[in-house]
């Protein structure tokens, strides 16, 4: 997530007006600061989610949570959203292989939940041999149950070699799918798979009568049975979230935009 890319020099091109107007003019309803962690560029996306706010574009964080404290408040009061990566849940891996701290992270997350409202998602990079034991992912679950609630999605990703990890391999659907079920076992109620082909570990389920009621196939919407209010459109549980009154159909070939930026 903060590794320099040449991408890094679009605000060079792109004034927080470009960007928005992007957004307007393609018909997105929101904008997400990501690839690289919001983070590194503060400032920027602050700039850029300040005149979306005013324009009526929502703002997402994909980021490590890795944050002082007042420099979190100053991004999050701007963000509707947040996806933060979990990356794992012990302080020997935050320590050898981010040279961070587990607590900092836990500490985000906690003042995502309990002092702001901004909607909360977490993701979880499984990767081979390092975090990615049945008894680990336990913890992981139980923190999140116990800490945040049954209702914070959490997301179960495959690790692919790349970068300086190139030595290990992909992770196993198995080990996705055995994630999510220890997750829902502890009580989660939103557990999902990423980075893999699985239409159940990517699909909601009602927390009420246990039925599919947005079905997700990669990028494509398969099943939609959510009210108008955001309610199961079979039992009628409210669902948490954040979701449009029908479902979204982009599929899943990307959009080009090309704006034209001031130099």
């Amino acid at each position: 997530m903060s590794k320099a890319r040449e991408l890094d020099r679009l605000q060079n091109a792109a004034s927080p007006e470009d960007i928005v107007e992007a957004s307007i003019t393609t018909g997105s309803r929101s904008i997400a600061y990501t690839y690289n962690d919001p983070v590194i560029f503060l400032e920027y996306a602050v700039d850029v989610a300040r005149v979306a706010r005013r324009r009526g574009i929502k703002n997402v964080a994909v980021t490590a949570g890795y944050i002082d404290a007042a420099a979190r408040e100053e991004l999050y009061t701007f963000m509707d959203a947040a996806n933060v990566d979990l990356k794992a849940f012990t302080e020997a891996f935050y320590k050898r292989l981010c040279t961070g701290h587990l607590g900092a992270v836990l500490e985000t997350l906690e003042y995502l939940k309990y002092r702001t409202k901004v909607w909360l998602e977490i993701t979880t990079l499984l990767i081979p041999g390092h975090n990615d034991s049945p008894e680990e992912v336990k913890k992981l679950s139980e923190w999140v149950m116990t800490r945040l609630g049954p209702d914070v999605p959490l997301h179960f990703t495959a690790f692919h070699p790349d970068y300086k990890m190139l030595d290990l391999p992909r992770t196993p659907a198995f080990t996705l799918t055995r994630a999510r079920d220890i997750a829902r076992e502890v009580g989660l109620h939103f557990v999902y798979t990423g980075n893999v082909h699985d239409e159940t570990g990517q699909s909601t389920y009602c927390p009420g009568c246990g039925k599919r009621i947005i079905g997700r196939d990669w990028y494509d919407i398969t099943t939609w049975r959510l009210s108008g209010d955001g309610r199961c459109g079979i039992c009628s549980t409210a669902i948490p979230g954040l979701f449009e009154a029908r479902p979204g159909s982009w599929g899943r070939r990307r959009a080009p935009i090309l704006p034209n930026f001031r130099s």
